[in-house]
């Protein structure tokens, strides 16, 4: 019975291990391709500020610092070296801060694109609708003025009719009637009227005019994405500017001041990385271009705190006996099994070397089968349960004649972390 369980857990610890080596497998194009799109955003936000072989060098030094650092940062325990852990930690916010800052441009630009795009449509309408409106108020002046002069005019006229108009001689007042002198101001009334019409004619065409700038104004509002859509806006602004100002010169007015209109590829064209980006801030693009660094750190860490490769034969001896000969095996709030690097009194008086279990627990620590908890006392890392329970089901079947002092405490350890 205790032998098909053991089979059973095998199977079990091959099926585990054969899926977790999959997914570190994996895990490393994935962080190599997230270091890439991070440059990518950091190579693009720095160009504007740099020039692009430096840029790239910066931006392949940062990546490689997130990266490294993140590894670095796995293997370290802060107390064990705290001077260490932070320079490193340092490192890696520094890298992490200039990757993140210059990537935010570039997502800004995407993220702000559409937004900017409504605003320029509606600084381009509103530009529009200011001139429409001055040129209509303009309009009113216009035609205001001609029909007080043609008032004016028909006054007198009316006066001259009747008599008492204010400059006729002395011998044709209260005259009623028409002669030569009211026919002079019937002749100016004309005139003016005639001028009057003109203008209103003149007026009717460019409202025409307006009214097909409106329409196409309208339809811009809605496919103003489009370039024949912005053309032909800018054709019928063309040609009511140019009918507004010949109006104005007409009659001897000031033209109203045009507005200065961008050209289809100005209206389309994307944000220019600066500084001022972070006054307006864009939070979803500062999340956007942290999750990429946050996404590599993660799965670098994650990589760096499992063992980075499989054991050969000798390897697993060495590890097995260099970890027999200690003693003091504890399980630890991680539900690892952690010991003493520190030799025992009992070791000390007898002047036992250990040189050989030092060498182990560097190598496995080298390895990233140990990690470091203190100066003086380090814990398993999860696949090293596997390695060291294959030794001793190796050295069990075997029955080796001689059994290390220690070898009770580390194989009575081992099955209390197995086992609960």
């Amino acid at each position: 019975m205790s032998t098909q369980v053991w089979r059973i857990g095998q199977l079990l610890n091959s099926v585990q291990s054969t899926f977790i080596g999959l997914l570190r497998v994996w895990s490393i194009p994935i962080v190599l391709s997230l270091s890439v799109a991070s440059g990518y955003t950091t190579y693009y936000g720095m160009s504007f500020f740099i020039t692009d072989w430096i840029a790239l060098i910066v931006t392949v030094a940062v990546q490689s610092i997130v990266v490294i650092c993140t590894l670095e940062l796995a293997g370290t325990h802060w107390r064990a070296n705290l001077p260490r852990f932070l320079s490193i930690g340092a490192s890696l916010l520094v890298a992490l801060v200039v990757s993140v800052s210059f990537s935010y441009f570039k997502f800004y630009e995407f993220s702000q694109h559409d937004h900017l795009l409504d605003q320029r449509q509606q600084t381009f309408s509103r530009q529009i609708e200011s001139y429409l409106d001055a040129l209509a108020r303009q309009k009113s002046e216009l035609i205001a003025a001609q029909q007080k002069r043609a008032d004016a005019v028909a006054q007198e006229a009316n006066q001259a009719f009747l008599g008492d108009h204010p400059t006729m001689p002395e011998e044709l007042r209260h005259r009623v009637g028409r002669g030569q002198f009211w026919g002079h101001y019937d002749e100016i009334r004309q005139r003016e009227e005639a001028k009057l019409e003109k203008l209103q004619q003149e007026m009717t065409r460019l409202d025409a005019h307006i009214a097909e700038l409106r329409s196409e104004l309208q339809a811009f509002s809605f496919r103003g994405n489009e370039v024949s859509v912005y053309e032909k806006v800018l054709n019928r602004y063309g040609t009511v500017h140019t009918a507004a100002d010949a109006l104005a010169a007409t009659y001897a007015q000031a033209p109203v001041p045009p507005p200065t209109l961008p050209s289809y590829g100005e209206f389309q064209r994307g944000i220019t990385p600066s500084f001022a980006m972070w006054e307006d801030i864009s939070w979803f693009a500062l999340a956007c271009a942290g999750m990429v660094d946050f996404f590599t750190v993660i799965l670098s860490y994650r990589l760096e705190s499992t063992a980075p490769g499989p054991l050969t034969d000798e390897e697993k001896e060495l590890a097995y006996a260099g970890l027999r000969q200690f003693s003091e095996f504890t399980i630890n709030r991680n539900d690892e099994l952690e010991f003493s690097l520190e030799r025992t009194e009992l070791e000390r008086a007898r002047r036992i070397p250990d040189w050989n279990r030092m060498f182990t627990v560097s190598f496995l620590l080298n390895r990233g089968y140990l990690r470091k908890i203190s100066g003086k006392r380090v814990e398993f890392a999860p696949n090293l349960y596997p390695v060291i329970a294959d030794r001793m089901k190796a050295r069990r079947d075997a029955e080796l004649r001689s059994t290390p002092a220690n070898d009770d405490k580390l194989s009575v350890a081992m099955e209390r972390k197995l086992h609960g």
